[in-house]
């Protein structure tokens, strides 16, 4: 069973000044796309070093398959979920990020503020989306078709390198 965290990064969210939408739409988008497991959740404030500490006892104790970070991509001062998911992310997986923004960028020229890093830490998938509900729906649209296969990959499934085979349709 895929074992999924959702960290939602917002200062006032934390604090109890408005509810966390953008987490528990994540959680409710997992739950019916996927089936998979939401083994973790929490919301904490736009601190690099709670962030960094957090997505790595997640990947390492916990062993989660995929943590699905929301806000603090953007330009503001706080934003600062970027910087944290490098510091503890082995490999970036920059596809995932530039097919977000991609997508996005139909939509909204304000994509192109988007800071959203992707990357591996040991077996885990950490990808960062954006904070507002909306957003997130779409970022998860684009990315959740290829997510069973990426996990199948990190975990070494043996099944997993078969969707890399062209097989002749005739």
């Amino acid at each position: 069973m895929t074992k999924v965290g959702i960290l939602s990064i917002s200062t006032r969210a934390y604090h109890g000044v408005y509810a966390d939408e953008s987490g528990e739409l994540i959680r409710q988008i997992i739950h019916e796309a996927t089936g998979w497991e939401v083994a973790s959740y929490l919301v904490l404030p736009d601190d690099a070093a709670q962030i960094r500490d957090q997505l790595a006892a997640w990947a390492d104790d916990a062993r989660l398959d995929l943590i699905l970070t929301t806000g603090g991509t953007g330009f503001a001062p706080r934003d600062v979920t970027p910087e944290a998911t490098r510091a503890v992310i082995e490999r970036e997986a920059p596809g995932l990020a530039e097919a977000m923004r991609a997508a996005s960028l139909q939509k909204t020229a304000h994509a192109m503020l988007s800071r959203a890093v992707c990357g591996i830490r040991g077996r885990t998938l950490i990808v960062n989306l954006p904070g507002s509900p909306r957003a997130v729906h779409e970022n998860l649209d684009v990315i959740l078709p290829v997510l069973p296969h990426a996990l199948a990959l990190l975990q070494e499934n043996p099944d997993a390198e078969a969707g890399h085979r062209f097989e002749d349709a005739s």
